[in-house]
């Protein structure tokens, strides 16, 4: 039986318009499908487009040209800020290498930021993201501010922060390019655990062996997919 496709992008391009008038191609014809479940990694060379694609992936950047289906639905050419505020916000769950954490809250309620947003009822969103926290080994951290915690510890925060709204697709953005190696390994392990759930995850990473986790490695170069099954 066929597994449902939750990304599929046709000939996707987009460039960049400099105040000069210039025009910056950075991706040129991207073809690529990720099935629902798959847990994906995407590597290339520095400017190559990695985080270029998973912005659009993301719909946090329109595409030039060609089409986007996510899970089925034709989301390439939506242009109303609400609609793709709203896939954001209820389909799609974000990682960063940075955290983007807010330092004068709690790790609660950072965790439970996207469901305050979402309109969830207060008590509702604070047992949410205590278990979310529990889940992941921070139970007794809640209380604590990011600065109490370590790099570690925090990547976990954010990650049950992505998952408060209960996304169909998570993004990751060099999730391990702050934290050490054992952090990194727990950090996949948990990615892991997630795609036994059900989840997609689609994860940009320069380093072999975080890759190594994933289902799969795609590799772009030059703004192009030159290799849909890359092995580190």
């Amino acid at each position: 039986m066929n597994r449902v496709q939750a990304i599929e992008l046709v000939d996707v391009k987009k460039s960049y318009f400099l105040s000069n008038g210039d025009v910056v191609p950075v991706l040129k014809g991207i073809n690529l499908s990720i099935a629902q479940g798959e847990f994906v990694a995407i590597m290339g060379s520095s400017g190559g487009g990695k985080s270029t694609l998973l912005n659009i992936i993301g719909c946090l950047h329109p595409l030039s040209a060609g089409s986007y289906l996510f899970f089925g639905e034709d989301i390439g050419r939506v242009r109303d800020d609400y609609t793709l505020a709203f896939i954001r916000n209820k389909k799609i769950g974000f990682i960063f290498q940075q955290f983007n954490l807010f330092s004068k809250y709690t790790a609660l309620k950072n965790v439970a930021m996207p469901a305050l947003y979402a309109g969830m009822e207060r008590s509702a969103r604070t047992a949410k993201a205590g278990r979310l926290l529990a889940d992941l080994g921070l139970g007794d951290r809640a209380h604590h501010k990011p600065t109490e915690l370590s790099g570690g510890q925090q990547q976990r925060v954010a990650i049950a922060r992505s998952l408060m709204n209960d996304p169909i697709l998570l993004l990751a953005d060099e999730p391990t390019g702050a934290l050490d190696t054992q952090a990194s390994h727990d950090l996949m392990n948990i990615f892991l655990d997630l795609k036994k759930q059900g989840r997609t995850i689609v994860m940009v990473t320069h380093e072999n062996s975080v890759a190594a986790y994933a289902d799969r490695v795609i590799y772009l170069k030059d703004g192009v997919v030159v290799d849909h099954d890359y092995k580190v």
